[in-house]
């Protein structure tokens, strides 16, 4: 699937990662001028060379720690400042961690879940809602998680954490819809990744889902074509 994305100005989260790191690159091909982000400068640079990318008046780099809400609005302002405008924020930025119970779950995993998956996606769309809003256009796409819809056994620290991204993006998507822009979430299952491959070797993968086919639901979520959708949460299962 392809989208034209001319001129416009994305930011991207969590572009170090496996997904963050493919939408960086579709977003380049669209045509679109990016923002990518890291925490780590150095394992950022390296994850866009080894996506074939390198950094240019159309691809920047910025390593930030997006638990660090000043150093976030520092970083829109800099991208508005630079280009003149924010059309489309992509939260990607996540962790994903499990305990054997939630009394077996320490005050540190909650907190470093509830950092890294809600404050993040948080202090991104803080800083980048009010520049949309006086745009009078722009699109937020957060991602969520299938956790999201249901707790399970081990995983409440991070079911809690992505459920907050859920609505987090239907307040944000009410409060947004009168001033152009848009906000939507997307709920994926099990991602394609050599991180997930690595953590459960046993497991059939058949069933995982692409990163290029949840791409191509995150920049539908951007495009025109879903004008109509405002604080949903969309489902990405796969096959599994």
């Amino acid at each position: 699937m392809t989208f034209d994305l001319s001129g416009q100005v994305a930011l991207v989260t969590g572009a170090s990662g496996a997904l963050g790191g493919v939408l960086t690159r579709r977003l380049v091909a669209a045509g679109a001028r990016v923002a990518a982000t890291g925490r780590d400068g150095e394992r950022l640079l390296a994850a866009l060379l080894d996506a074939g990318l390198e950094p240019s008046a159309r691809l920047t780099a910025h390593a930030v720690d997006l638990v660090d809400a000043a150093a976030v609005e520092a970083l829109v302002a800099e991208v508005v400042r630079r280009h003149g405008r924010l059309d489309h924020l992509f939260n990607v930025a996540g962790t994903f961690a499990a305990a054997d119970s939630v009394e077996a779950t320490p005050d540190e995993l909650w907190a470093r879940l509830w950092d890294a998956n809600f404050r993040a996606t948080l202090h991104a769309c803080r800083a980048a809602a009010p520049v949309m809003k006086r745009q009078g256009a722009g699109t937020i796409v957060n991602v969520g998680a299938r956790a999201a819809l249901a707790g399970g056994a081990g995983v409440a620290a991070y079911s809690v954490s992505k459920t907050a991204v859920m609505r987090l993006t239907e307040s944000l998507a009410a409060e947004g819809k009168r001033h152009g822009v848009r906000v939507n979430c997307v709920l994926p299952g099990t991602l394609d990744t050599p991180a997930n491959h690595a953590a459960m070797p046993t497991a059939k993968p058949a069933g995982w889902i692409e990163l290029d086919a949840l791409v191509d639901v995150l920049l539908f979520l951007a495009s025109p074509a879903a004008r109509a959708l405002h604080g949903a949460a969309i489902p990405v299962f796969g096959a599994g």
